[in-house]
């Protein structure tokens, strides 16, 4: 019997199956990256993204500092533990990147998204619909006779609920901003 036949049940493990011994736990993380406010800068983060099969679950960018000409991208991303150390590193070590804050492992943290969501209905769904609204502290921005435009600020995980009561009631069209956070504290 050579070295390269392995008995069914044995615990050697083989090139092969080395993923296996890794973790292949999937973890949410929010990452706040500071780069600089310029032409190509975005295209080249989202470029490590796609090129390596990375997935962004979602993302805002925004100049932060008009003088120093610095842009801040939060990105949420999911991954292995392994997959999000290799993104951060990855992330780090690209020249237009002045920081990398992974926001899930640093403390606690402030999270919001806005949603815009419209809803089209009349008569008890239309009444159902401004009940709910009132119930998540959403803002109707809009109405007509056959629709509202609600809006809607908090977690990602209050829109996704607000957004599953209002679908049976109409919900016609959905908008969302992205994740903003920042941590909290000094």
């Amino acid at each position: 019997m050579s070295a390269l036949n392995i008995k069914k049940g044995s615990t050697k493990h083989s090139a092969y199956n080395l993923r296996s011994t890794f973790s292949e736990h999937i973890e949410t993380h929010t990452l706040a990256v500071l780069v600089d406010n310029e032409a190509g800068v975005l295209a080249r983060v989202i470029g490590l993204f796609s090129g390596r099969g990375y997935n962004i679950e979602s993302l805002t960018v925004a100049e932060v500092d008009h003088q120093g000409h610095k842009s801040r991208i939060t990105i949420v991303t999911t991954g292995t533990p392994q997959v999000i150390e290799q993104i951060k590193a990855q992330l780090g070590r690209m020249v237009p990147v002045h920081d990398v804050h992974d926001l899930t492992v640093e403390g606690s943290s402030v999270e919001r998204e806005l949603a815009l969501l419209r809803v089209e209905g009349t008569g008890d769904k239309r009444v159902e619909a401004l009940r709910l609204a009132d119930i998540f502290r959403a803002q109707a921005v809009d109405s007509t006779l056959e629709s509202f435009v609600f809006q809607i600020t908090g977690t990602p995980e209050k829109i996704d609920a607000f957004a599953d009561l209002m679908r049976p009631l109409g919900l016609a069209e959905v908008a969302r901003t992205g994740v903003a956070a920042l941590a909290r504290g000094a």
